[in-house]
């Protein structure tokens, strides 16, 4: 399926339309502009549309339950008035005069063509991600997902129908990334290629892109918790079933969702008290969040049972199975006259478990409700994470109101992006920052004109 020009083609048309794809942006781009205010006025009725139910069907074909239920949710905020508003007032303010007196003034212009490929991990964002172009005036090529199931195509054709001007600046393919070829000639038609992924996916891209187009990498980042103070006290309690309930939830597949628990500790011995203390809390949040459907909940199935492989093969080989100098005792695995002690010891529970490790680096845990529990000393905070600096998103602190304001400094310092409450570390707000960056900022050029 191919939407270009407000109207639906069939896959098997691709390379016609390419061939004529450069001819057409550049009579639309020479003769056309989009109107900012209208392009809100739309995304706002857009939004209206979600929230009454019109996209339901599509939304449920793509994920059960709750998390058709967040996305519907992120999709109503981010194409409401308000939230547009804010964000072009805060993202793209009016540049000032070059200099005074000059004659010389500054305006923002788009970067020109947007070539978007959309990740599958949050479903929906492709038509988020294009409504970003249109809003900054960009030409929209889009390469969907492969499970992308209709939904963006549906969304965007819907815009059209509230604006159909926007139709002359999207062009939608649902190409396999497979598709060198065709990627490559969408890739030589940008101004900027906006993207999602860790190392891998960059340096696929930067194979695709023609010398001089501007990367606009929204990469893989990593999140956690970082727990300092006396964790048995009443008052933290609610705070780490709001933790348990972030990871049950978001089965710690965002960039923002806990990977690993940091405890402001040197102790053993007192983070696998909080490893047996936490593990109920997490196992009853698992039930209150269960598995959209059966495909999902095999896959959780089959991702804890190789952790638990992988977890007895670390207690019994420490060396490694290939080098098995000494092996722990199966009957003394946790000896502590062992000159090698376990380097993770893992507590199972109800379709979770969370497994201490000798170990501070910060790293992706099991995900889908097995967390990694590690030391780390507020005094070795900033040096330990540096060491994760480009991949470091979102930490949810959970301390004592007086140490708030400290720790919170001493992680943004070491270069955190968003410090939340651990309940609300996926959260969304209007206006906030993507990665530490405003993304409508990245989608424009400053222009400096002589009168």
């Amino acid at each position: 399926m191919i939407f270009v020009k407000s109207k639906f083609f069939p896959s098997s048309r691709q390379d016609e339309i390419l061939r004529g794809l450069e001819a057409y942006i550049n009579r639309v781009r020479a003769t056309k502009t989009l109107d900012r205010e209208r392009v809100i006025g739309a995304l706002d009725s857009l939004g209206r549309r979600v929230a009454d139910g019109a996209f339901d069907s599509l939304i449920a074909s793509l994920s059960a339950g709750e998390k058709a239920e967040r996305y519907k949710a992120l999709a109503i905020r981010f194409l409401s008035r308000d939230s547009l508003e804010e964000r072009v007032r805060r993202e793209l303010p009016n540049p000032a005069p070059t200099a005074a007196g000059s004659g010389i003034h500054s305006e923002l212009r788009p970067l020109g063509t947007l070539f978007h490929i959309a990740a599958g991990n949050m479903d929906g964002l492709p038509a988020l991600s294009a409504a970003e172009g249109l809003l900054t005036g960009n030409f929209n090529i889009l390469k969907l997902p492969e499970a992308d199931n209709g939904l963006t195509a549906a969304i965007l054709s819907a815009l059209c129908e509230e604006l159909p001007e926007a139709g002359d600046f999207l062009a939608v393919f649902d190409t396999p990334s497979s598709d060198v070829n065709a990627m490559v000639k969408m890739a030589s038609l940008a101004d900027g290629i906006v993207f999602w992924g860790g190392e891998t996916a960059e340096r696929a891209v930067r194979k695709l892109a023609p010398p001089g187009v501007k990367l606009i990498e929204w990469g893989h980042r990593l999140g956690f918790a970082y727990i300092s103070g006396d964790w048995r006290r009443p008052g933290f309690l609610a705070e780490l079933e709001g933790l348990a309930d972030h990871i049950a939830s978001t089965g710690q597949l965002l960039c923002s969702s806990a990977q690993v628990v940091y405890l402001d500790t040197a102790s053993m011995d007192e983070a696998e008290d909080f490893a047996r203390a936490f593990l109920p809390l997490l196992g009853e949040a698992q039930t209150r969040h269960p598995p959209a459907d059966p495909g999902e909940a095999a896959a959780q199935s089959i991702r804890s049972r190789v952790n638990r492989l992988e977890t007895a093969i670390r207690r019994a080989y420490p060396n490694g199975p290939d080098n098995p100098e000494r092996p722990n005792s199966p009957n003394r695995p946790n000896d502590p006259g062992d000159r090698n002690p376990p380097e993770r010891k893992r507590y199972d529970g109800l379709r979770c478990s969370v497994t201490v490790c000798r170990d501070s680096a910060l790293e992706l845990s099991p995900l889908y409700g097995n967390i990694l529990v590690k030391r780390l000393p507020e005094k070795h905070l900033l040096p330990v994470l540096r060491r994760s600096a480009g991949r470091l998103q979102t930490a949810g602190l959970i301390c004592s109101p007086e140490d708030r304001a400290r720790l919170t400094d001493l992680l943004l310092r070491a270069g955190l992006t968003r410090v939340t409450r651990a309940a609300h570390m996926s959260d969304t707000f209007p206006g906030e920052s993507h990665d530490g960056e405003w993304p409508l900022r990245r989608y424009v050029r400053a222009a400096d004109v002589e009168e």
